[in-house]
């Protein structure tokens, strides 16, 4: 496979590259447990971890991506040369796996259904993103912002100003904004249309322990997902090149109130910064080498969690940790953190223990070889363009989000999964900003 060529913001480089293809063969899909309702008493990120007892996993989770993933406890195969998985990890459920073969390396309780705070909006993402061009302008009315749960976290969005698409993807990502989310639901046809659209993707990703009550992550009753899930969520997100602009952005300055001054009128703006502590970092939180997104929440009962996508030495790999029993700031960054830096350790040793399937309508993603997925807000993300080249939006240095050529993608591979064509890029268009950050 030819090695990414290292050019770094200039315009669009299509080269034609050889595509290879590898036949694998999905485990059936068993079905999950039905979702245990729990109360909601709190709004996302600005509550605090559940301090509730460590509850025990259920015996039948799902085996969805092999066997192995359905026991309870951690699951790994040790051996020579294998690191030993860090031993101060209390979450109740986490999954670290690679990015592109979709190989899980180790998984704990990785099936069992909790409730998944903002990590949801992935699924929210991944599902109304291609919808909508990211130039389209909206003007906010009373309506798009009805319906929000007491205390939910907020951009904040105005009432009376008009906002672009993109405008609105930045403030779901950046600051987990239930009324971004509210709005973009809105423009879907509604909350109630927008959930329906989530539970149907969800169900197509083969994200069977996910049940969506509310667009946002909001705590409801019924409302679950898993570590598994919202790994299929942030892999199949990341394959849209907008979706890896937002969820890469560090901080950008957002649209504020239009005000008079001088007769004229001016509208202002404010920075929002993303609460992702890996990717912008905190007093005790560096920033992780190498991330590249995706997604934080905290809710009174899911507790933080977190998923989140890095490259290392080739290798990119995807971590959820969900809802850490240890009461310590940031303590869902830091468990994270050590999860990675087991999985590179441990990447190319340590037999798989099962792997994330490819959505069951992948057949029908394209009926001919060299297919891709555009990935562009506005744009069909089943195309049938061939995949000789990927152009990521990067995010420009200083954290602020802008269009340039992170790296020129040159081929890629096309993995055949349940029957069908699934695109993982061999070396994922990861944004530019991350390609900068120095390595360990």
């Amino acid at each position: 496979m030819p090695a990414p060529l290292k050019t770094v913001r200039r315009s669009l480089l299509v080269l034609s590259a050889a595509l290879s293809s590898l036949a694998l063969t999905a485990p059936l899909a068993l079905a999950a447990p039905s979702p245990t309702p729990t109360p909601s008493s709190s709004a996302d990120a600005s509550a605090s971890p559940s301090t509730s007892p460590t509850a025990t996993p259920p015996g039948n989770m799902s085996s969805v991506g092999g066997a192995r993933l359905a026991q309870a406890g951690t699951q790994v195969n040790l051996a020579a040369g294998v690191p030993v998985v860090p031993k101060d990890l209390t979450a109740r459920s986490w999954i670290v796996s690679d990015a592109e073969s979709g190989d899980v390396l180790a998984a704990h309780n990785a099936h069992w259904r909790l409730p998944p705070a903002s990590t949801l909006k992935m699924l929210f993402a991944d599902t109304v993103l291609p919808k909508f061009p990211k130039t389209t302008e909206h003007k906010v009315v009373a309506s798009d912002l009805a319906g929000m749960g007491a205390g939910s976290s907020v951009v904040p969005i105005k009432e009376g100003e008009s906002y672009t698409v993109r405008d609105l993807w930045l403030g779901v990502f950046l600051r987990s904004g239930n009324d971004a989310v509210h709005v973009l639901s809105h423009m879907n046809g509604g909350v109630d249309q927008t959930v329906a659209d989530m539970n149907a993707h969800a169900q197509d990703l083969q994200a069977l322990d996910t049940h969506v009550v509310t667009p946002d992550g909001y705590d409801e009753p019924g409302q679950v997902s898993s570590a598994y899930d919202l790994t299929l969520f942030a892999r199949s997100g990341l394959q849209k090149k907008d979706f890896r602009e937002y969820c890469s952005t560090v901080s950008v300055k957002f649209p504020g109130e239009t005000t008079k001054v001088k007769g004229k009128s001016v509208r202002g703006t404010f920075e929002i910064r993303n609460t992702n502590r890996l990717l912008s970092g905190d007093s005790d939180v560096s920033v992780y080498p190498g991330i590249a997104g995706v997604k934080n929440g905290n809710t009174t009962n899911a507790g933080a969690t977190f998923t989140g996508v890095a490259e290392r030495g080739g290798k990119v790999l995807l971590v959820t940790v969900m809802n850490p029993e240890k009461d310590e700031h940031n303590e869902v960054y830091k468990e994270a953190a050590k999860i990675l830096d087991w999985g590179f350790q441990a990447a190319g040793k340590v037999q798989p223990v099962g792997e994330l399937v490819a959505p069951k309508n992948a057949a029908q993603a394209s009926a001919q070889p060299g297919a891709t997925a555009s990935g562009e807000a506005g744009g069909d993300t089943a195309g049938t363009k061939p995949a000789a080249s990927s152009t990521p939006v990067a995010a420009d240095e200083d954290g602020s989000s802008g269009v340039g050529i992170a790296l020129a993608i040159v081929g890629g591979l096309l993995v055949l999964l349940a029957g069908g064509v699934f695109l993982v890029n061999r070396r994922w268009p990861l944004p530019d900003l991350v390609r900068r950050r120095p390595r360990p």
